[in-house]
């Protein structure tokens, strides 16, 4: 290395001496015992310097990660060693240097992989981020252009990278890299991992790739057209996105399948049945993912610039998911007919066919019918009451009660009073500084067509505390806004109650007192004054919620004295 002391004329052959040493040292590691001896563990950072001379053409480089591999490999100590000097950094340095498809290159994957296991989500904001980001964009280069066994080494290597509890932190790293040519890469490899007959595992893992993609570009990078330099025979732009939906159909298909099995048929007392259902249920989370973010593409197709479908492969695409999501209704049919409610599978399925029918909302209409009131009841492992189950199939609803058959369906199946409880729940959290208006109105939109259409199969003696409860929330919600269409919308509502009862029967209620009859009263005065020649741009916009209360007001007033008091005070 040039720090001893030597005679005149002898640093000549010093490369070949340096050469030479590391050689030796490396063929000695290949003996277990002393690659994990102190001594060649103390080796290891004079290695990694002779690695950072850099001088052009050094053939050293192959026998130093030999050495490197080998020792890190025969114990922890080496591996500690390989870390600590800085191994991250050196690879990331060295990587974009190295031969695609070499020995080197496929030796610096193998020193990456077991340096995985030294990195935590904190060591890897603090320390080695932008390294990390760096290596992945190289091994996304082998894993498209090479077509042999180092193509797999790199799918492994890439989806235990995205696995990782550190994977957020790196999708921010990965969004600012300013070279496209990587993401690029890791299409064109998924591609070619899903169109070919490869394990069923390594398929998983190209997904895997594909969610994390998508998470990171955004559900175009699955339509845009490829063009890498060194690849001969480019994969049409819209090939990525149907063999990620066919693989992923497959996948929900097989995953339920082995799921609701392991739930419901396996037996209990097997010790790995609880194991065997949350690895299932995690697999089923990325797929889950990956076909809400097709649903997301194919709705905003023509919207965004560039990212265009032909009629053949829309088709396909939603036929695809249309399968897809018949497979998810089944395993919830599956799930209702041996009474389960609770489980985050289950609302994870409801929240993927909540997504699909926010879109289609007349698909699988039949099922719909049938399961409607049992996808309001789903709770998360974590819920006491359903609330994520109804917000998730708020914009369906939404849609399906702009029609008679939708209303009755939601009225019938005793459904609105889910959507009753999910508002109020969230008038409650947005009282508590946590703001989630599209929700709020999606709810009160749904529960006022509903009572606009079916009021007569909704008898408020019998659901009399289910709209006690509301009209209060209503009224706390709207007790010190400004904003015109909450103060709107909410007296719409509680307009369309009061065609169903009186201010006689509310007070009669135990659990109503005359203050809530106030601020119900102010409500429905503040609406009724918005109205008018002179009327504001929020009024205006409003103009139909102002013409229900102001019909309401008028059949109901008689029957509401101190609400008409404050009308024409």
């Amino acid at each position: 290395m040039g720090k001893g002391v030597v005679s005149s004329g002898s640093g000549e052959n010093r490369d070949a001496y340096l050469q030479l040493s590391v050689t030796v040292l490396s063929a000695f590691c290949r003996v277990s015992e002393i690659a994990s001896s102190k001594e060649m563990v103390s080796k290891v950072p004079m290695i990694f310097e002779v690695m950072s001379m850099n001088r052009s053409g050094m053939p050293v480089l192959e026998e130093c990660y030999e050495f490197l591999y080998l020792v890190s490999t025969a114990s922890e100590d080496g591996l500690t060693a390989l870390y600590e000097s800085g191994g991250i950094k050196l690879l990331a340095h060295q990587m974009s240097a190295l031969p695609d498809g070499s020995h080197l290159m496929e030796l610096a994957m193998k020193l990456v992989q077991l340096m995985l296991k030294k990195l935590s989500q904190g060591i890897v904001e603090n320390d080695h981020l932008s390294e990390l980001s760096v290596i992945v964009t190289k091994i996304a280069r082998q894993f498209a252009l090479l077509q042999n066994a180092l193509k797999f080494e790199a799918l492994h290597l890439l989806s235990a990278i995205f696995s990782s509890e550190y994977s957020t932190l790196l999708h921010d790293a990965l969004r600012v890299i300013q070279n496209e040519n990587w993401s690029n890469h890791m299409r064109d490899g998924v591609a070619t991992i899903l169109q070919n007959r490869v394990a069923p595992a390594e398929k998983f893992e190209a997904l895997i790739l594909a969610e994390s993609m998508v998470s990171i570009k955004g559900e175009g990078w699955l339509i845009v057209q490829i063009n890498l330099p060194n690849v001969q025979d480019p994969i049409p732009a819209d090939r990525c996105l149907l063999l990620v939906l066919e693989s992923s159909r497959v996948e929900v298909a097989v995953l339920l399948n082995e799921l609701a099995y392991s739930k419901y048929e396996a037996s209990k007392s097997s010790s790995s049945t609880a194991e065997t259902i949350i690895s299932k249920q995690q697999k089923v989370t990325i797929v889950f993912s990956l076909v809400e973010k097709i649903i997301k593409l194919i709705s905003n197709i023509g919207e965004t610039e560039g990212h265009r479908l032909d009629e053949n492969t829309f088709i396909k695409a939603i036929n695809g998911l249309n399968e897809t999501i018949g497979v998810v209704l089944e395993y919830l049919q599956d799930a209702k007919e041996h009474g389960q409610k609770v489980g985050n599978d289950l609302l994870a399925s409801v929240r993927l066919v909540g997504s699909y029918l926010a879109e289609a909302p007349v698909a699988c209409e039949d099922k719909i019918t049938e399961l409607l009131g049992y996808m309001l009841s789903v709770e998360g492992e974590h819920e006491s009451s359903p609330f994520y189950s109804v917000c998730f199939l708020l914009p369906m609803l939404c849609q399906k009660t702009m029609k008679i058959e939708g209303c009755k369906l939601l009225a019938s199946s005793g459904g609105y009073k889910a959507v009753v409880d999910c508002l109020m729940k969230l008038i409650e959290q947005n009282r508590n500084g946590v703001e989630n208006n599209g929700c709020i109105f999606l709810a009160c939109d749904t529960i006022m067509n509903l009572l606009k259409v079916v009021m007569e199969q909704i008898t408020f003696s019998e659901d009399e505390s289910t709209f006690i409860s509301l009209l209060k929330a209503l009224a706390l919600w709207t007790e010190k806004t400004n904003d015109q269409s909450v103060v709107v919308m909410a007296s719409s509502i509680c307009t369309l109650i009061f065609d169903m009862t009186s201010e006689n029967a509310l007070l009669n209620h135990p659990s109503f007192s005359s203050s809530c009859l106030d601020s119900l009263s102010r409500l429905i005065a503040r609406s009724l004054a918005s109205w008018g020649q002179d009327m504001s741009d929020a009024a205006k916009a409003d103009m139909d919620l102002l013409e229900i209360v102001t019909a309401g007001y008028s059949r109901w007033a008689d029957r509401f004295p101190q609400i008409q008091k404050a009308v024409e005070r």
